[in-house]
């Protein structure tokens, strides 16, 4: 049996009754039932991952995945491919807007490069290096099945290893240069949503590029015939390394029982895939921010999920997760440290 096989097996659903037991203490705390919204939604939620009423996060990181995408050379992009490494480099360095804002969190990054065109000038990249930059998908299919695949293990690997170092809160991020037409493609493709309703303008298309956009992904469908009832299927013919790597992620913490947090539009998109892939692992997710991408309505939709933070946020990387990072901490302090009614002899 294969890791991914291995690992889809292992995926189950969370915990039902410590969740209604959490329910039972969120119900007894000094305040009106259900007065903290989301804060309590995520305090259970949690509780029915970990399989404990009250929970405390020790160790963050955010898993950053990188690969490029062929698919830039037909100018669907705002910036040339030698910006993802400078961009991974500058994440290890700590200079990025994730590394910044993950600092701020108490939260580790782990930069995985599976397909950046360039190699890293610094060790503080890790090399799962599958080839420089996957195939122009408008012309043939992005990868192999067989490196859809070993993408998606790649993802899990370097999950489980950071699970085992005993970190216990996963964030979700990625570096690639045109990884919003991947996206749209996945998602038009999974959804049969229209492409004017997915494709958006990435990190700043003109109106030309954005027409160009869409007629890259349209061509690309119709030539490569993607399999929506199969998502590795979709995930070879027109996503992308990262994208598939952010799917171990999810599919490894679900395996796992640690709560993973999705970002912004590309992140969901990997969500989006890794519950096609095994329907339990959307239980472990939790959704950060809404992306003004036009496609994460959608994802939300299909994910049944309404993010924490709507910031008007499209930078990626992460970002999103490393503010929700401080949401969670507050649900479970929320959770542990609230009086309850017999603090108060009632």
């Amino acid at each position: 049996m294969s890791l991914l096989q291995k690992t889809i097996y292992s995926i189950g659903p969370i915990n039902q009754q410590v969740m209604d037991e959490a329910q039972k203490r969120l119900d007894y705390i000094l305040k009106p039932q259900g007065s903290l919204g989301k804060l309590e939604d995520i305090a259970r939620q949690t509780a029915g991952i970990t399989g404990k009423v009250q929970n405390r996060f020790k160790k963050k990181v955010i898993m950053v995945m990188g690969g490029d995408n062929g698919v830039a050379a037909e100018n669907v992009a705002s910036f040339p491919q030698d910006i993802s490494m400078l961009l991974a480099d500058c994440m290890v360095r700590g200079i990025a807007g994730v590394a910044v804002l993950a600092k701020h969190a108490g939260a580790d990054l782990r930069v995985i490069d599976l397909g950046i065109l360039k190699d890293a000038p610094t060790l503080g990249v890790i090399n799962r290096k599958i080839r420089r930059s996957t195939s122009n998908l408008l012309h043939e299919p992005a990868m192999s099945r067989e490196e859809a695949i070993h993408a998606i293990e790649i993802g899990i690997e370097e999950t489980i290893k950071v699970i085992d170092e005993g970190y216990d809160l996963i964030g979700t991020g990625e570096i690639g240069i045109a990884n919003t037409t991947t996206s749209s493609a996945i998602l038009h493709v999974l959804t049969g949503e229209s492409l004017n309703t997915v494709v958006g303008r990435g990190a700043g298309l003109s109106d030309v590029g954005l027409a160009r956009k869409k007629e890259v992904i349209r061509i690309a469908v119709e030539k490569h015939c993607p399999d929506p009832k199969d998502p590795i299927d979709v995930l070879a013919k027109v996503g992308g390394f990262d994208i598939a790597g952010l799917v171990g992620t999810y599919l490894a913490a679900a395996s796992r029982k640690v709560p993973v947090v999705i970002d912004g539009f590309i992140s969901g998109i990997a969500a989006l895939v890794a519950m096609r892939i095994s329907p339990y692992a959307k239980d472990y997710m939790f959704a950060s921010h809404g992306s003004t991408e036009p496609g994460a309505l959608i994802i939300a939709r299909e994910l049944g999920m309404e993010p924490m933070l709507f910031m008007n946020m499209r930078l990626g990387e992460g970002t999103g997760c490393a503010l929700a990072f401080h949401i969670l901490d507050a649900s479970m302090v929320m959770m542990n440290e609230h009086g309850t009614f017999a603090d108060i002899g009632m």
